[in-house]
């Protein structure tokens, strides 16, 4: 969670596009990112894949108002609604975009070409039907911001109590960084989302970051297995809290436009 998903570039962007608040090769360019090219796979009347920018227009003429999107993980299928077969390959993926106003949905497949030294990232977006109703799990913008602000607070109690990696001074450092790399040349949402959208998604983006540095950086002051699964049962809750709340923010537009 230290990254922007690519479903989140996907969803913002596309929104934003679809409210004409953007051009489209803005809209292409703020998708893609630092890799090489996106492509969609499986769009209905195209034989082949297609480019972004055509992607988008063909999804606005089929019907789509607006973009959502998923995050889901093992036994917690946030924001999906089904049919399985969609379910199981945004769960393989771990992210998905979900079009409103279209049965239709988007899951990524990451590639990555070139010879050592030069490697550049392609990605294929799988467009595949998916059911009209409503997301898994869900929360407001106001129940997200909420749940963080206790995580944030829980988790670092809890981390500070067991003495382990991600709690104090090195970890605060880590973030204070990331954030900084983070800011550089970047906006955090697209043009048409609310203020309160961008608060969310930075409190998200910060308490992952603490999850990843408490996780990456070795048992800390765990010296027994028993410490070690009480830091992973601390985080659990916390990491599911920080997706529940990235969902919630790049979904928030479309909920605000009362698109259903």
């Amino acid at each position: 969670m230290l990254s922007e998903p690519r479903s989140g570039r996907l969803a913002a962007w596309g929104n934003a596009l679809l409210a004409g608040l953007v051009s489209p090769d803005d809209a292409v360019v703020a998708i893609v990112g630092e890799d090489a090219v996106h492509r969609v796979e499986g769009l209905p009347g195209e034989s082949a894949p297609v480019g972004l920018t055509l992607a988008l227009g063909r999804l606005r003429t089929l019907g789509a108002s607006g973009l959502r999107i998923a995050l889901p993980a093992p036994g917690h299928p946030l924001g999906l609604s089904g049919p399985p077969e969609f379910n199981a390959r945004a769960l393989d993926a771990e992210e998905a975009v979900i079009c409103e106003g279209v049965a239709l949905g988007l899951v990524p497949e990451v590639y990555e070409a070139g010879p050592a030294g030069d490697v550049h990232v392609e990605v294929v977006w799988h467009c595949l039907p998916v059911r009209e109703a409503p997301p898994a799990d869900v929360p407001s913008l106001g129940e997200a911001e909420r749940e963080l602000a206790e995580a944030l607070r829980d988790a670092t109690a809890v981390l500070a109590r067991l003495d382990l990696a991600g709690s104090g001074p090195v970890a605060e450092a880590a973030i204070d960084a990331y954030r900084a790399r983070a800011e550089v040349g970047r906006e955090v949402l697209a043009p048409g989302y609310p203020p309160r959208a961008v608060r969310v998604l930075e409190l998200a983006q910060r308490v992952g970051l603490l999850i990843s540095v408490a996780s990456e950086n070795g048992p800390g002051g765990a010296v027994s297995a028993s410490e070690i699964a009480a830091r992973a049962e601390a985080l659990r809750p916390v990491e599911r809290t920080a997706r529940r709340a990235q969902v919630a923010a790049y979904n928030s537009v479309v909920v605000e436009r009362g698109v259903r």
